[in-house]
């Protein structure tokens, strides 16, 4: 009689112990965050002034670099050590034959590649080019750092997932940007966008932006 009355008592307790739910965020706090900024490092007097954007002098360097501290994640999307984050750099900033320089008003970290895209007008001097004639004669770079070539399809469902420079794999990523004395006086932005478990399941993405001045 005992031994039924125990088990009855148990069963009860595990009816009732609530559920387990999972954690609806991959990280270990609850809430994905991430912090960049231009390393003052490589950038001396760098400073954001009161309309937000990022004063970068050039000094010598040809670049500076976007650094960040990125939050952990919960221990089951770490494999063998390895956390499943990445981080995607990119910027309206390009530079073309002879040192050329322009920006478009699109980035490709969200994929705005439809709707006119890459057909921008982009006029340089008494001429009018858009990336894809641009690539055919000559790679257009962004200062990202990657380029478009003629044989890139910015067409298809899926070339946004081409395009950006990536650091994955770690919580202190870091990129170099491109920077030259004839961008002083002209404005960029840079994106970053870092993706929380990149693998199936749970995840999360966080964007930040800088709005850059060369100086």
């Amino acid at each position: 009689m005992k031994k039924i009355l125990f088990l009855i008592i148990v069963s009860l307790f595990w009816a009732c112990s609530p559920e387990e739910l999972p954690n609806p965020y991959p990280c270990i706090d609850g809430s994905c965050d991430t912090f960049f900024e231009i390393d003052p490092l490589v950038s001396p007097g760098r400073y954001q002034d009161a309309n937000g954007y990022w004063h970068v002098p050039y000094n010598g360097l040809r670049y500076f670099t976007i650094k960040g501290n990125i939050d952990q994640l919960d221990p089951k999307y770490v494999v063998n050590g390895v956390p499943l984050v990445e981080t995607i750099f990119d910027s309206n900033y390009w530079v073309w034959i002879n040192n050329i320089q322009f920006t478009v008003p699109l980035y490709s970290v969200l994929g705005y590649f439809t709707g006119g895209g890459f057909n921008t007008p982009i006029p340089i001097g008494n001429l009018t080019y858009t990336i894809p004639n641009m690539a055919s004669i000559h790679p257009p770079m962004n200062i990202a750092g990657y380029q478009i070539n003629r044989h890139q399809c910015l067409d298809c469902p899926y070339s946004s997932t081409l395009i950006g420079t990536r650091s994955k794999y770690t919580y202190t990523p870091k990129q170099q940007m491109y920077l030259d004395n004839e961008m002083v006086g002209d404005t960029a932005k840079v994106f970053v966008k870092t993706i929380f478990n990149t693998d199936t399941g749970e995840s999360r993405s966080v964007e930040k932006e800088f709005k850059i001045i060369f100086e």
